[in-house]
Order: structure tokens, then C-alpha cells, then sequence
């Protein structure tokens, strides 16, 4: 990989949690590149198609996998940055998922199970928008959720939610040693950014499906959100799972930074077509001569 893309992923990688601050991290960083939003689509389209060509190998190779999962404050640009990023990828080889209030049959099992129904499979690319981090950061922040999850009263401590991340680090260590490449995105956006794009959704028609007043609503526990996260990233970032803190504020520059890091993941996991054994051979010998004869 370029070594300045590199430096540039470096700015937003954390592999370790300890000494983490997200105030040190501005939603509005543009990497001190000198690029202008036009000449970011030309940029995009060679990531994409790098990704794409990644990603037809990983899928023959048939050994490892990747988890991309995506986390923001509303309107920060998840939706926008799958669709834009994975543009260019074979749907067979990947999917997602967007996990939205867990259903009554989601409740009479653990947090993590219906999470684990949507892991990808070898050769795949499993996006997950939202993921079991909700359950550290929105029931965080509205513990009275915890009511509704069934469970046992005395297992419902003060340190639940640091119990959880211990799970969720304990998780992902064991997802890393079964060949799944965990990588984790948090869409950085700031408030007045978020405020914009939701006057937006009220002002433009086509937009109003994505509006719903309980967004505005959230935005009253701002700084709780920020201080949920910035746990979540301290308890979990590890080199086998970094977190991406992402400067949100700007799509085009979002867009950017995600396929740069997942291209750079798949980068070094070696990828390549399989080779062909020596009967493989002959047999496409015989092949082309009975086509051909």
C-alpha cells in the first residue's frame, strides 16, 4: 500500500485502547490532503475497483473472511458509505445486515446471538450496519431497556456493560483466530453536522422516510453517546480488531477512508487464486482439445 495512504489510516486506526480520547479526533479532519470534493470520485472509483478485485480472490481462495461493522450517531452517513464503498463487489460475495430493535425471538437469547445468524461466510464480506455494540452504547445510555432483556435479575450489576465489552473483545479475538478479519467504523460526525443533514430530511421530500423525531430526541444525550463510545473503542481496539475513528463531516472524504482500510486489510492477508493442480491441468488440456478439435 502507498506509504502516504498508510500515514493517512494511521491518523484514524486505534489497535489500542489505553490512553484513548475521542476529543482528539475531529469530525471535520480532512487528512491535510490537498483534494477537492470533484477530484474525490475518481479516487473512490480506483478504490472500489481495487476492493472488487480483492474481493473476487477472496471469494476463490475460500479461507478467510471480513466483517466490516459499521457505527454512527444518526444521519452520519453509514447508508451512503456502503453504498458508495461496496459499489463495485460481486453480491455473492457479500452481504448486509441492519440490525435495528431486536425482536421478541432476539430477547430469549443472548445479545450476541442474532449477531452471530449474519457472520459471513469463508470467501465473503459481511457488512453488519449497527451490530452488538448497541448494547453498550444505546442501552448505555437508556439503561431502562435493560428491563425488557429477560434477564436475571442479579446479573444485572454495575458493571454490566464493562462485562459486556470483556464479551465482546473475548468474541472477536476468538472471530480473529477462525480467519474472520474484524474491522470496526465509527462514523465520527459532529453535531452540527448531524443538525444540518437532519433539517435536510425535513426540507427535501424524498428524504422524509429517513426522519424521525426520536433522532432529534437523542441528540439531548449527545456527550453520553460520545462517552459510550469512547469506552466501547477503549475496552475493544486490538491490532486483530482496530477501530476506525472516521471523520464523518465530509461523505466524500468518509467514503475515502473506508475503502482504504478495507483495501489495505485484504491487502495483507495475501490473497490469490488457487492454484492448479497438475490433473486440474491436464484435464483443461484435454478440455481445450475436444472444443477445439
Amino acid at each position: 500500500m502507498d506509504r502516504k495512504v498508510e500515514k493517512l489510516l494511521a491518523r484514524y486506526r486505534v489497535e489500542a485502547g489505553k490512553g484513548f480520547r475521542l476529543r482528539d479526533h475531529s469530525p471535520d479532519d480532512d487528512g491535510g490532503l490537498d483534494l477537492e470534493k470533484d477530484g474525490a470520485p475518481d479516487l473512490l472509483q480506483r478504490g472500489v475497483e481495487y476492493l472488487a478485485e480483492q474481493q473476487d480472490m477472496l471469494y476463490a481462495q475460500d479461507r478467510w473472511s471480513v466483517l466490516c461493522i459499521f457505527q454512527a450517531m444518526d444521519a452520519a452517513g453509514k447508508d451512503s458509505a456502503i453504498k458508495h464503498v461496496f459499489s463495485g463487489v460481486n453480491p455473492q460475495g457479500c452481504h448486509v445486515a441492519s440490525f435495528k430493535a431486536p425482536t421478541s425471538l432476539d430477547l430469549d437469547h443472548d445479545f450476541l446471538w442474532r449477531h452471530q445468524q449474519w457472520l459471513p461466510q469463508r470467501g465473503q464480506i459481511g457488512i453488519h450496519n449497527r451490530s452488538w455494540y448497541e448494547e453498550v452504547l444505546v442501552v448505555r445510555v437508556h439503561p431502562a431497556i435493560l428491563e425488557n432483556q429477560k434477564l436475571p435479575p442479579r446479573l444485572v450489576t454495575k458493571r454490566i456493560f464493562d462485562e459486556r465489552l470483556e464479551d465482546i473483545a473475548a468474541y472477536e479475538r476468538y472471530l480473529a483466530r477462525q480467519g474472520v478479519v474484524v474491522l470496526k467504523f465509527f462514523l465520527h460526525v459532529s453535531p452540527e453536522e448531524q443538525r444540518k443533514r437532519f433539517l435536510a430530511r425535513i426540507e427535501e421530500p424524498e428524504k422524509h422516510w429517513k426522519f424521525s423525531a426520536s433522532d432529534v430526541a437523542e441528540r439531548d444525550h449527545w456527550d453520553d453517546y460520545m462517552k459510550a463510545y469512547q469506552a466501547a473503542i477503549r475496552a475493544t481496539a486490538a491490532p486483530h480488531a482496530p477501530w476506525y475513528v472516521v471523520p464523518a463531516d465530509r461523505k466524500w472524504y468518509t467514503r475515502l477512508v473506508v475503502v482504504a482500510a478495507i483495501a489495505r486489510a485484504l491487502e495483507g492477508l495475501g490473497l490469490h487464486y488457487p492454484k492448479v493442480a497438475a490433473k486440474q491441468r491436464e484435464a483443461l488440456t484435454q478440455a481445450r482439445e475436444a472444443l477445439t478439435g
